[in-house]
This record gives structure tokens, C-alpha cells and sequence, in this order.
């Protein structure tokens, strides 16, 4: 069978889209490009409505490749699936699976299900009381940069998220499961691992976890002979722990790189949102995180516009920012999403004042990116190399890759092929999100 994922969404589904790959794969099954497809799996995003939208209109397209064969069917899974369930069967007779996240591990068996029995229907929406281990590809290489899950779900149901709804309540995986991934990863090419949850600064907290602390787990697989880089995504600030702020300084192979999402810098919202955590609280961290790893890079997730957000609100976050200086941040303006308690909040932003305070917030962000990216000229960096780079020159290739705190940086090589690996660059030019570098020395 020939098969072709679309992934939408946050890493933790590009994570589950790489592992249904490597598993069909393994199977037998042969990755095509979509005009060749005979199997769709669509993985989504219900976090906002767009990519709740995107998911529709994409399965309106694929319906023509159903209807020209009716050896054709598509998989959806992710947070939208597991929302909308059977009903897309009603909407879209060709999906015949439906899965989420829950139910990841056993697609591979579904599809091979359905295709032998072109009159079959799956659904595996069902929420387990234990983390859904899944089958480990054995042997081949894989590519240098890797994700690992090392939980699933989340306890905090923040007021305007919708994950504890569709990925369910928190699930910590053992910690010698993860640790026997990452060894096998490692083994087999990785070079960066980037550990994923929802909020792993809760690993182990939950009634699954083993005893081990995300700070002890960052130790052990720190560790591992051969792994190059170790990063991690998301964090929550109310459970970075002492022990975690201290890894950053402790660990060598440990990016000096952290997600941490605000959300607003405004105590009265962060109240509103069920954030259990204050601005100061919050800046606090970020002067420790500083103290123990000066050279850090961070970024932030912020919503404008949630219910009741004033003027001197906003301000406050734009105040924050200034403050922090994010390097980047993901920025969006708050949007109802069903069954969440922010949907039946009264004093809803209008759609135009979030709009503006959008811009503003977007336009203060790009200001100081470029600052902090000028920054670094003149700067020596380690990078690892993605790939070929979009910009190109008449004698050499141009090559992108990411330094230690997630910057990407372009630079040309006459060496044929980089791809995976680790070269010194020195800066020498800032874009508006980018940097140029020259490559110095021998890759390894």
C-alpha cells in the first residue's frame, strides 16, 4: 500500500506523523507523494479554529482522489478527530478510521485492517488509564535531529484550552521506556532528541509516573553516549522546577534553549486563565534561568484578547516583552473553543480591538528579534545541519541549520553533503529571522 501523512499541528503530532512513517515502513508499506496515495492519514489541531478549518477544507480536496478509485481512504486523527469522532463518517463517508491520541499505537494494525476489508470502519477514540505504549522500528538509521513522547495529556485545563478534552487527562510514560527510546534513537543516527508533552515540567507527577522527576530524566538521558544536543517542549511555569532551571547550567549536551508560554503578562488575566502562577512569579524564573545559563534563548507562547483583557492589560504584557525580550514568540488572538470555561465568559475582546492588539504585539516582537539576532554578529556558533538552504549561490550550496538555542542559521560549503551534521560557522550578517554565517574548520 501506498500511504501519504499531513500533519497539522503542534510537534507532538510531527512526532506521531515520523512514527506512523517508520511503522508502515516496516510493514511493508511505501511513503508517496499525494497524487499517488492510495491510503491519507491527517493528522490535526483543535487548539485554535483555524487549523480546525484547514482540517475540513484539506479533506474536501482529498475526496477527489476517493472519488476517482475506491481503493482510496483516508485516516484522521489528532485533537479533531478525537472531538468531531463517527460524525466525520457522516460528513466524509471515504475517512473509514478515526483515532486519537490515545489510540495512536494501533493504527498501523487498523490500516492494514482496512485494507483488506474495503467495507470496514475503525474508530479508536477511546481514553485509556495508562500511557499506549507503541511498537519500536527496529534497525535502519534515522534522520539527526529525533522527538520522543514522554507523556500524554494534561491536568491543568487552563480556561482557554481544549487539550485536556482531546488528548485527555496527564499520562507520564516510564522513565526506562523513554530512556531505552533514546538510546535506541541515538544508536541508530540521532543526534538531537527533543523530549515532548504537553507540560513535561509535570513528568512523573502524575499517579503513571515511576518516581522520577523531568530533572532526573533530563540526567539519564543527558547521558547516553553519542547524543549530541537534548532539548524539550512545552514547559509550564507553575512546575519548572529548582532542579530543572539548574539542568541548564549542569548538563552539557542540554540547548541553552526553553520554550516557556506566558500567555499574558497581566496578573488579573493570568488569574482569569487558570495559569496558578503570577508575572512576578513568572520574571523570577526568568532571572534565574539567566543567572544559571547567561547565553539562553527564549520564547513564549501569548494570547490577546481573552475575556476581560482591558487596555492597561495588554500594556502589561507589551511590558513583559520589553522586559524579557523574547527571540521569537507564538502569538494568536483568543478564539472560543467549545466546552472550555473561557467560552462562557462574558466581556468578550471585539474581534477588531484583538485584531489591533495583535498587530502591535507582532510588530513590538519583530522589532526585537531583529535587535537580539544583530546581536549575535560576530559570534562563533555550532550548527546542525537541516539541510540545503533556500538561498543559494552561483559557486557553493547553501546550508541551514539551527545553533544551540534554536536560531537558524544559513551558510554556504563546497562540501557536498552536510545534512545531519555539525559544522562552526561565524556570524557575520542578521536577517529579519535568520543569520548568515561562514563555515570554519572541518564538520563533524
Amino acid at each position: 500500500m501506498r500511504f501519504h501523512i499531513l500533519t497539522f499541528g503542534c510537534q507532538m503530532n510531527v512526532a506521531d506523523a515520523d512514527w506512523l512513517t517508520q511503522s508502515l515502513v516496516s510493514r511493508g508499506w511505501t511513503e508517496a507523494g499525494e497524487s499517488d496515495a492510495q491510503v491519507f492519514v491527517v493528522t490535526t489541531c483543535s487548539v485554535r479554529e483555524k487549523p480546525e478549518q484547514k482540517v475540513y477544507s484539506l479533506l474536501g480536496r482529498l475526496k477527489s482522489y476517493a472519488d476517482r478509485s475506491p481503493d482510496v481512504f483516508v485516516a484522521v486523527g489528532g485533537c479533531v478527530a478525537q472531538q468531531i469522532g463517527e460524525e466525520f463518517w457522516n460528513r466524509f463517508p471515504f475517512v473509514r478510521l478515526v483515532f486519537g491520541t490515545d489510540g495512536t499505537a494501533m493504527v498501523p494494525q487498523a490500516l492494514e485492517r482496512l485494507a483488506n476489508d474495503p467495507a470496514l470502519r475503525i474508530s479508536l477514540l477511546d481514553f485509556l488509564d495508562h500511557y499506549p505504549e507503541r511498537e519500536q522500528p527496529e534497525g535502519g538509521t534515522v534522520q539527526a535531529q529525533a522527538f520522543v513522547n514522554i507523556m500524554q495529556g494534561c491536568d491543568n485545563f487552563c480556561a482557554y484550552c481544549i487539550v485536556p478534552f482531546t488528548r485527555g487527562r496527564q499520562k507520564s510514560r516510564s522513565s526506562d521506556a523513554v530512556v531505552a527510546e533514546c538510546e535506541a534513537l541515538v544508536r541508530r543516527g540521532a543526534r538531537e532528541l527533543t523530549l515532548l508533552g504537553q507540560n513535561v515540567n509535570s513528568y512523573g507527577q502524575d499517579k503513571h509516573g515511576d518516581g522520577t522527576s523531568f530533572a532526573s530524566l533530563l540526567e539519564r538521558i543527558s547521558a547516553i553516549p553519542g547524543l549530541m544536543r537534548l532539548k524539550f517542549t512545552t514547559s509550564h511555569p507553575k512546575d519548572i522546577a529548582p532542579e530543572v532551571v539548574t539542568a541548564f547550567g549542569k548538563l552539557p549536551n542540554l540547548c541553552p534553549q526553553l520554550h516557556l508560554p506566558v500567555q499574558s503578562g497581566s496578573d488579573a488575566v493570568l488569574k482569569a486563565m487558570g495559569r496558578k502562577y503570577t508575572r512576578a512569579r513568572y520574571l523570577d524564573t526568568i532571572r534565574e534561568l539567566r543567572r544559571v545559563c547567561p547565553q539562553i534563548t527564549l520564547t513564549t507562547d501569548i494570547i490577546v484578547g481573552f475575556p476581560g483583557e482591558t487596555l492597561q492589560d495588554f500594556e502589561d504584557t507589551l511590558e513583559l516583552m520589553r522586559e524579557v525580550r523574547y527571540e521569537s514568540s507564538f502569538s494568536f488572538k483568543y478564539s472560543d473553543r467549545p466546552g472550555v470555561r473561557a467560552e462562557k465568559m462574558d466581556f468578550k475582546v471585539p474581534e477588531e480591538e484583538k485584531s489591533r492588539r495583535l498587530a502591535v504585539l507582532q510588530e513590538m516582537q519583530d522589532r526585537i528579534t531583529v535587535e537580539e539576532l544583530a546581536a549575535q554578529v560576530g559570534s562563533m556558533a555550532e550548527v546542525l545541519v537541516e539541510g540545503p538552504s533556500k538561498m543559494q549561490d552561483s559557486e557553493y550550496i547553501f546550508w541551514r541549520g539551527r545553533d544551540g538555542g534554536g536560531r537558524i542559521v544559513n551558510f554556504s560549503s563546497p562540501i557536498p553533503c552536510l545534512t545531519g551534521r555539525m559544522v562552526r560557522v561565524r556570524i557575520v550578517d542578521a536577517k529579519k529571522h535568520s543569520l548568515v554565517g561562514e563555515i570554519r574548520g572541518e564538520p563533524w
